[in-house]
Formats: structure tokens, C-alpha cells, sequence
């Protein structure tokens, strides 16, 4: 099943770099602003890539379809890697920082979500707390034993759910601050999100040292 799910998430994959090839061919100037938005929400966070969209001028349709294909496409291919990779069917040693990074984190929230089986994974994903994305609540549905069949329509429901959200609370944001310039919501987001990954980071090094001294 793992398999399958891997197929058609580096399909999705392949597809998008093809149409951001084709695009960049047609329209360089709109194909890169596609292409800043998913580096952003790849690297950073949803809040990064969809407040650059409407700061950039790009409408409902266009944040919200490209943030929802990246985030499915993180699901479709983490979430069976690191499900082939528990069961040792695949090698990941490139990944195997980022894996264990959210391994920790899913760990960390799993019982939480497990008392409430699907309900709690959705509300997991769905509610706007930090390290609570599509992939790390898959991996949490994972560890505790929910099937895939019932792990990803739920991870998938919730962030789109929340991408819709997000887009209303964004847009009016940016219009609300458009006078202070067009990127003030943009650089504020991009502000706070930096800030948090470098808390979390610092947390779990400190975590992971803390753990390295008990042995």
C-alpha cells in the first residue's frame, strides 16, 4: 500500500515540475512567483507561501490550489517513506535527519491524538499550532496504527480544510496592511515563522543532548 502511495505522490511530483518547466517557458514572471510560493511553504511553513501569494497579487485559485498540491504531495511521499524506512524496505539515509526530526514530534503529540483516534488526528492537523502539519499528523497516524486507508483522507481533509482558512485570513490580512506596502504581512509572517523554527530547533537539540548525556 506504502508503495502505491509513494508512486503517485512522485508522479504528482514529477507532473508539477513539469508544469512549472512549461510554465517557466509561457510565463517566466508568473511561473516564478508559483514556484517562490511552493519553496516557501516547503521550507518554511504554509503561512510563508500563501501570505507571499496574495502579497504578490495571485487570487484564491491560485494559493490555494498550488498550497494544497504541495502539501498532498509532502504527504504522499513522506508519509511512505517513513513507513517503508520503519519497516526497513527502503534506505533513506539522506533523509534520515528530517525523518527522525518529525519522528520526535509525532511521538511527542501521539498520545494526545491517540484518545481520540481520527477525530483527534483532524483536529491535530487542522488547528493552527506549530508542528502540527499534514505530515507530521500522518506519521502520528501511523504510530498509532490507524491504516492508510483511514490516515490519509483525514490528513488530506483537514489541510484543505485549513488552507481554505488560512486563504481568508491571508488575503485580509494583506489587504489590511496593503497601505504599510504590499509585503508588510508577508514580512511579518516570514518574521514569526523564522523565529519559531529557530525555537524548535533549539529545542530539540536540546532535547537530542539532553538524551545524549543520559546514555
Amino acid at each position: 500500500m506504502e508503495a502505491r502511495i509513494l508512486a503517485l505522490g512522485v508522479g504528482l511530483c514529477l507532473l508539477t515540475v513539469v508544469a512549472l518547466g512549461v510554465g517557466w517557458l509561457v510565463e517566466p514572471d508568473l511561473t516564478a512567483l508559483f514556484a517562490a510560493m511552493t519553496g516557501l511553504n516547503l521550507t518554511v511553513g504554509r503561512a510563508a507561501g500563501m501570505s507571499f501569494g496574495y502579497a504578490s497579487g495571485l487570487g484564491h485559485p491560485a494559493v490555494i490550489s498550488s498550497n494544497v498540491l504541495t502539501e498532498t504531495i509532502q504527504v504522499l511521499v513522506v508519509y511512505p517513506l517513513f513507513v517503508l524506512s520503519w519497516n526497513n524496505l527502503v534506505d533513506v539515509r539522506y533523509m534520515r535527519r528530517l525523518l527522525a526530526t518529525m519522528r520526535q514530534t509525532a511521538e511527542a503529540n501521539q498520545s494526545r491524538v491517540a484518545r481520540y483516534g481520527m477525530i483527534g488526528l483532524f483536529a491535530f492537523v487542522f488547528l493552527p499550532f506549530w508542528m502540527t502539519g499534514p505530515v507530521v499528523g500522518a506519521i502520528i497516524g501511523f504510530l498509532i496504527g490507524l491504516k492508510p486507508r483511514h490516515t490519509i483522507p483525514t490528513v488530506l481533509a483537514a489541510t484543505y480544510l485549513a488552507v481554505a482558512i488560512w486563504a481568508v485570513f491571508f488575503e485580509r490580512l494583506t489587504a489590511l496592511v496593503a497601505d504599510y506596502g504590499r509585503y508588510t504581512a508577508f514580512g511579518a509572517v516570514l518574521v514569526v515563522a523564522v523565529v519559531a523554527l529557530a525555537l524548535r530547533s533549539a529545542q530539540l537539540w536540546r532535547q537530542g543532548h539532553r538524551r545524549e548525556a543520559m546514555r
